[in-house]
């Protein structure tokens, strides 16, 4: 049933014209931004044929472009979770969930799957770029892998906070805004930090961007992998407390 309400939820959003904009707006955009780098990195190659150690086309031309597609999506994931639970809610169509044999964990597992389709769906889209500059250059494929993996892990975090926000309310727009408020505070909570002299390790901890970054360069730690699973595990769990509370009421 997991995967149904999966398959339901993915044809849901591409039923929907703003999920088509939404594609198509950061293509477009980050398309543009990827030229600009690349024309910049060949305006710069004969400049960098004579450094040692020189920086590469994967850190010259991806990691910044990655770098502005987090900060995109980070704006556009709270568009695309607002109406997960919400809409629901608002047009009583929950309920008809609730009263069905399915469990809460089923119900927020399939809605959680079906928006996951969509991100890889949407990344993938993007590291079209990437992998379109092995027709002419060499770039990096562990650091391709390794941001690959961290853009997975990163909205599907946003994915799994999107959707316990939307569980709170029924009107989209409050989930949407509440949900943009709580994932720029988680990624810029680690500019807090910097200037706070106790608490900064535990902070830079809880920091999005801090883990983001560090797959962005290319490494690829374990402890980087659990912050992303416990987040997306912890507000999952929230999420079916929370419709769990709703359903005994």
């Amino acid at each position: 049933m997991i995967w149904v309400i999966a398959r339901r939820e993915f044809g849901a959003m591409f039923l929907s014209p703003l999920a088509w904009v939404i594609l198509a707006v950061i293509q477009t955009i980050l398309g543009y931004m990827f030229l600009t780098n690349l024309d910049n990195f060949f305006v710069l190659q004969p400049q960098l044929i004579q450094l040692e150690n020189s920086p590469g086309v994967t850190d010259l031309v991806i990691t910044p472009l990655m770098q502005v597609a987090a900060i995109i999506l980070l704006m556009v994931m709270p568009l695309l979770t607002m109406r997960s639970i919400a809409e629901e809610k608002r047009n009583r169509s929950l309920t008809l969930l609730m009263s069905s044999p399915l469990s809460m964990t089923e119900i927020v597992l399939g809605k959680f799957l079906g928006m996951m389709l969509f991100v890889i769906v949407l990344i993938s889209m993007l590291m079209l770029m990437p992998l379109s500059l092995y027709l002419g250059t060499s770039p990096d494929s562990g650091k391709l892998l390794s941001i690959y993996i961290g853009m997975l892990l990163l909205l599907g975090s946003f994915t799994a906070i999107g959707l316990y926000l939307s569980s709170l309310t029924e009107n989209q727009t409050i989930a949407a805004i509440s949900t943009f408020g709580v994932l720029l505070m988680l990624w810029i909570i680690d500019w807090v930090s910097a200037s706070l002299s106790n608490g900064h390790t535990v902070l830079s901890y809880l920091s999005i961007l801090q883990h983001h970054q560090s797959m962005l360069e290319g490494v690829f730690d374990t402890s980087d992998i659990a912050y992303y699973l416990l987040l997306i595990f912890g507000f999952l769990v929230l999420t079916i407390r929370q419709l769990d509370r709703e359903r005994l009421l």
